[in-house]
């Protein structure tokens, strides 16, 4: 997957910076890289006024995944390999003003993967994304699918299971509402070589670990992206 746009860098004061920081704080040895994608429960690209209406009262949920195109963590080879983790947290994920945690996780591991590549995915899924996933309630195997439409710009999908779908498509002038808009929340992960803001035609997620579910479509509320470290 190439991208071509790079995500603004955006400084985010309060509990949630401090999450990629701890993310980077004590990496395995190894090499990986592929591809990324996000998907929240409230516009990531948008105008402050939008953002401003919706803090506070949604985009405590988030579906995040990984897919290894090649390497390995803790000397354990992931070519090919994918890992999903689905968050609920207490606060609104990226708001400077509001401590996320205490978040639950529930972490889905590729079905394809033996156990130790299933250990390797849950330590690495925990190792980018930091605090958001120190409590995890439950751990699943799970089919997931994890593909790019290299011929149009913006386009992914995520499968996972019956639990989880994103896909996603680029953002265009139509989806521009006050004009201003911009990437107001930073994804959640840390060593992402390349990300740039989506429309997630759909985002579901419909497990009964978080005691939450959601449906939502044509919101601006995606990343896709790489990933190297």
């Amino acid at each position: 997957m190439k991208v071509t746009e790079a995500v603004p860098a955006l400084l985010l004061a309060g509990a949630l910076a401090a999450l990629p920081s701890c993310a980077r704080a004590a990496q395995p040895t190894g090499h990986v890289s592929g591809e990324y994608i996000e998907s929240r429960t409230a516009d990531v690209y948008t105008g402050p006024c939008f953002a401003n209406s919706e803090v506070n009262l949604t985009g405590q949920e988030a579906v995040l995944a990984w897919h290894v195109d090649k390497g390995t963590w803790e000397s354990v080879s992931l070519d090919g390999l994918s890992v999903a983790a689905v968050v609920r947290a207490s606060a609104t994920l990226g708001d400077a003003f509001s401590n996320p945690l205490p978040a639950k996780a529930v972490l889905i591991v590729d079905e394809r993967a033996n156990e130790a590549q299933r250990a390797a995915l849950v330590n690495f899924a925990q190792a980018q994304a930091g605090k958001l996933l120190n409590t995890v309630v439950a751990t699943e195997a799970q089919p997931i699918r994890f593909t790019v439409d290299a011929s149009k710009h913006g386009s992914a999908s995520l499968q996972v299971g019956s639990l989880a779908t994103i896909t996603t498509r680029a953002i265009t002038d139509a989806d521009e509402i006050c004009h201003n808009e911009e990437v107001y929340y930073e994804p959640l992960v840390s060593h992402l070589t390349h990300a740039m803001p989506a429309v997630a035609s759909k985002s579901s997620y419909s497990g009964n670990h978080l005691g939450s579910t959601w449906n939502e479509s044509n919101r601006r509320s995606a990343f896709i992206g790489t990933f190297a470290l």
